[in-house]
Parts: structure tokens; sequence; C-alpha cells
């Protein structure tokens, strides 16, 4: 029987306890949870409660005592930078949230530390673990539109997403750096690596400090155009989050995910139902069904790539591509022309 692998989890906050839940769900995959980290000692303790490992305020001394396998670091973006740079010196296996860093010196700053010193560190970019989503992908990979020419990718809410994380009020960057990071990161995998982007950013609520509406059109290197909406200002009933809507054009048809997860095969002169989508029984209720399902599988993946070797597919090389295009982004905004990624991932 293999070794199981001793996963650490660093930062015990709202988003991380679908990652909790989800690494007692990959048991049986070899994962086993061995200790929590978060410098809110309440936090900290409420997790150690409810899961039944160590706790720890200081990440050193949680690596030091139960020197753990794999970190799942799941604290604020602007804590990484650090974080990262204590697994790599280690030599400690990690996956890091998204965003990635607040800013592309910092993006590259950890992927520099984690090159030096060889380590694994993959992004952990849950929306292509989507299920909906991934049907998607199959479909394209089987030819079932031909090949892509044009794409519309939108995530709109008006969904309280302030309530669980009110430091978005204040952000600097929020719209394209914190949920747009995900609908581009899947643009990528639908039509490949992007060559321009254009941009503009609205600040539609009053409230908040940064953008909160994004629209992105980007030219992939394929030729195929892609738009990218991303916005927490939605005013829709009924209210489609945390879902996101598809429409991808080929030569042969359309692929549709409509809004209640049915995928749809389209040509001009027919509508086919491909997939329907439900909560598997075990997943929790609904919004959060699609998340929590996506959490356990990109851990899955991870844990394998891990376990296997090999590098996974959402590695820190990888996920750079996607933080140079939401770089290349605000600066078409700012600048009101189209930007290349490559600017960035070659500069």
């Amino acid at each position: 029987m293999a070794r199981e692998t001793r996963v650490a989890l660093v930062g015990c906050g709202f988003f991380a306890q679908n990652h909790l839940n989800g690494w007692k769900d990959l048991e049986s995959a070899g994962a086993r949870l061995v200790a929590v980290c978060d410098v809110d000692p309440a936090k900290a303790r409420a997790a150690c409660a409810a899961f039944g490992v160590p706790a720890f305020v200081s990440l050193q001394d949680m690596l030091d005592t139960v020197k753990p396998d794999l970190v799942d670091v799941t604290t604020r973006m602007n804590t990484h930078v650090e974080i990262c740079m204590e697994l790599a010196r280690r030599g400690i296996a990690a996956i890091v949230q998204k965003p990635l860093a607040p800013t592309w010196k910092d993006c590259m700053a950890i992927a520099g530390a984690a090159r030096e010193h060889g380590s694994f560190l993959a992004v952990h970019e849950n929306f292509r673990y989507q299920a909906p989503l991934v049907e998607v992908k199959r479909q394209i990979d089987a030819g079932r539109i031909g090949t892509p020419s044009w794409a519309r990718l939108c995530f709109r809410t008006g969904y309280d997403v302030y309530a669980n994380q009110p430091y978005f009020y204040t952000e600097d960057r929020l719209a394209i750096q914190d949920v747009g990071i995900h609908v581009i990161d899947i643009a990528r995998v639908f039509l490949g690596e992007v060559e321009w982007v254009s941009c503009e950013t609205q600040r539609r609520n009053p409230k908040v400090k940064a953008e909160d509406t994004a629209t992105l059109m980007m030219r992939h290197v394929s030729g195929a155009v892609s738009v990218v909406e991303a916005t927490y200002e939605s005013r829709r009933t009924p209210d489609l989050f945390p879902h996101t809507r598809v429409e991808i054009e080929g030569d042969k048809g359309t692929l549709l995910l409509h809004t209640d997860d049915e995928l749809l095969f389209s040509t001009k002169t027919s509508l086919t139902p491909l997939a329907i989508f439900n909560p598997a029984v075990g997943w929790v209720q609904k919004p959060w069904h699609v998340v929590q399902r996506s959490v356990v599988e990109t851990n899955r993946a991870i844990l394998q790539a891990l376990r296997a070797g090999e590098k996974a597919a959402t590695d820190i090389e990888d996920n750079l591509k996607t933080c140079a295009i939401v770089e290349a982004a605000y600066a078409a905004a700012a600048e009101r022309r189209a930007r290349r990624p490559d600017d960035f991932l070659n500069g």
C-alpha cells in the first residue's frame, strides 16, 4: 500500500472550509489532514475542533512539528509570497489559492522561488474542475462543434460576496483579479493561449474601491476571439451564482451551457441536450455544491500529480500565463488600448 500524503492547511477562513471538507473526502485517495494553522487563534481552534487535528498560529511551528508532505495555502493573497517562499525553501510541496499574489512582481517572486528550489507548487484553479466546464472541454476535444472560433464566457452575479469577505470593499483590484481570473483561465483551456487583450472596467457599486465589473475581449493565438465578463453587480432574477455561462461557436455547431446546468449542442437546424448536471447526493446545499465538488476534484488532481512525481495541470508555470492575462487586462483598461500578455511573461 502506498504511503499516505500528510496534508497541512494554513488559513482557516471562509473558503478554507471547502478545502478542509475536501481533504476529508480525499482520505480514500491517500490524503490525511494532519494540522491546521491560522494567525487568528479562534479560527485555528474551530478547525481543530471540527476536523480533529492539531492547530497552530505559527506556520514555522506547524512545519517543524508535523512535517507535512503537502501544504494547502488558503490565506489571503497578500500573504502568499512569504508563505510560498518558506515552503519552497524547506522543499515542501504546496497548493496555493488564487489569486496567486496581488502584483505581477509578487507572482514572479513566487515562481522564482519554486524554480530555484525545484519545489512542487500548484495553484488551486478550481473552475477547470467544475463538472459542467469539464464536460464542455470534453465535447470540444471530441470535435462536437468542430474548431472553436468564438466564445462568450460570463460570471455575472449579484450574490452578496461582501458578507463573508468584507475586505473586498477595499481591495485595489477586484472583479478581474478575484473571479475574472477563473473565467480567463477556462477561456485559455477552451480556446488556447491569448495573444491580445482589450478591457473595460466599471465601478458600479459606490461602496467598492476597485472595479466590480469587467468586460474583456481576447484574441487567441488560434485566431479565435472570446468575450469574458465578470461582475459582482448583476441585477437579474434568478441569480446564477456560482455558475459560469458559456457559449462557444465552432465551424460545426455551438455549445451552450444553460442556466439550469444543461449543456446543449446547437446547429442551424437543431438543438440537442448533451448532459444535465445535478449535485451528487452528499454534496453541500446550493449554491455551493458546484464549488465544493470542484474543490475536491482540484485537490484530487493535484494530489495525484504529486504522488506520481508529475507537474500538476495548474502548476505555477501554467498559472503565470493566466496571471499575465490579468495584468494585460488591467493595463489595457488603464491605457485604453489592447495589450499582449507576453509583454509581461517575457518582460
